[in-house]
């Protein structure tokens, strides 16, 4: 599954067209079902789970990977505490049994930026005689050109307001992509910005609605655990990353060498340096993984939060040591180590980003 979905990569990376037939293949495997919880019929991947499909298919193409686990994170939520209407979640499962059914969260606005430095949205639910009216636009629903379902975050025209997130088929008359991804990395994730005007849905199409205020602002300690699957996803980038090295560094034979790079002393040691921070933070994005799905009360959001923190830091790291060590052909377009460097980038970019994260650890830190 890797193999092929890594084969399809390049290509979607240059056309940044959605990747479908990608999908298809990680709906056939069963990894986009993973998380659908025991109580409806499905595996209950929990954490642990989440984080090693999504670091494997992160391996073969991050973009695909990161659409999937959106997918992933709505089921994994549901299955923990379930906040979907009955009906309306039991029809969403059977579709995904039958066919990739994608779900994701539209919350980031271009003058709000991320709701996780707090804020309201200016996305108006207003009340009709048959349900809602939404109106607004979103930045960076990623794969929105494939999306069955936008859970669209917005405030109510109420005389007393509140917000919540309206659950819109993608179908829906009134949705259009008004801006288009164009990124340096994750080309293929269709992050795109998305405007829904005048989008009709019922009324008990909403989740999560409570009193206009900070209560119902996105609380990053709560969510901490969800972001390692995330971590995985990239440090997925950097495995593959380290494997094109490895190919390299035994195929390369300097005609002034006489025999391959990897019997250098210079390669040796940065294959070294790039296993330790590898391995050092999968230790942590697993490890602590482990500990959130055995319910270890000792293991804080604040660890989970550092431990996507030096995740990040570690990737990133490890990808920039293979490029240097390689000069020009780690640059060139024509091999996928280029690509890799591209999308490691898009790592440290996800709410909540480095600094939120240090302040709410540091915090933690100084008020024990």
């Amino acid at each position: 599954m890797t193999a092929r979905i890594a084969e399809l990569a390049a290509g979607y990376d240059r056309s940044g067209a959605f990747p479908a037939e990608s999908l298809r293949i990680a709906h056939e495997a069963g990894l986009l079902t993973a998380t659908i919880g025991k109580q409806y019929g499905g595996q209950g991947a929990r954490v642990e789970e989440s984080a090693r499909i999504l670091h494997r298919i992160g391996r073969g193409d991050p973009s695909v990977a990161l659409i999937a686990a959106m997918t992933l994170n709505t089921h994994a939520r549901q299955a923990v505490q379930p906040h979907w209407p009955e009906e309306l979640y039991a029809r969403l499962v059977k579709e995904s049994f039958e066919r990739p059914v994608l779900v994701n969260h539209a919350r980031v606005e271009p003058e709000l930026g991320s709701p996780a430095r707090g804020g309201l949205p200016s996305t108006l639910a207003r009340r009709t005689p048959d349900g809602w009216s939404l109106n607004g636009t979103k930045r960076f629903v990623t794969g929105a050109e494939g999306l069955d379902w936008f859970l669209v975050w917005a405030t109510t025209d109420e005389p007393e307001p509140r917000v919540g997130t309206f659950l819109v088929p993608g179908g829906s008359p009134g949705i259009e992509v008004t801006g288009r991804w164009d990124q340096l990395g994750l080309r293929a994730s269709g992050s795109h910005d998305v405007t829904f005007r005048d989008v009709e849905i019922p009324y008990e199409h909403v989740i999560g609605i409570g009193p206009y205020g900070a209560a119902a602002e996105q609380d990053n300690r709560a969510g901490a655990a969800l972001h390692l699957p995330l971590a995985a996803l990239y440090l997925g980038v950097a495995r593959a990353a380290q494997s094109f090295f490895h190919t390299f560094a035994h195929e390369r034979v300097p005609a002034n060498l006489g025999h391959p790079v990897a019997r250098t002393e210079r390669f040796r040691r940065t294959a070294g340096e790039i296993e330790v921070l590898l391995t050092a933070a999968e230790e942590l994005v697993f490890g602590g993984a482990a500990r959130v799905d055995a319910a270890d009360t000792s293991y804080t959001p604040e660890q989970a939060m550092g431990a996507r923190v030096l995740a990040d830091r570690h990737g990133v790291r490890a990808v920039e040591l293979t490029v240097r060590l390689l000069g020009n052909p780690g640059l060139a377009r024509g091999n996928p180590l280029e690509r890799h460097f591209r999308d490691i980038q898009c790592a440290p970019v996800h709410a909540p980003q480095e600094d939120i994260s240090l302040l709410a650890i540091g915090t933690k830190a100084l008020n024990p």
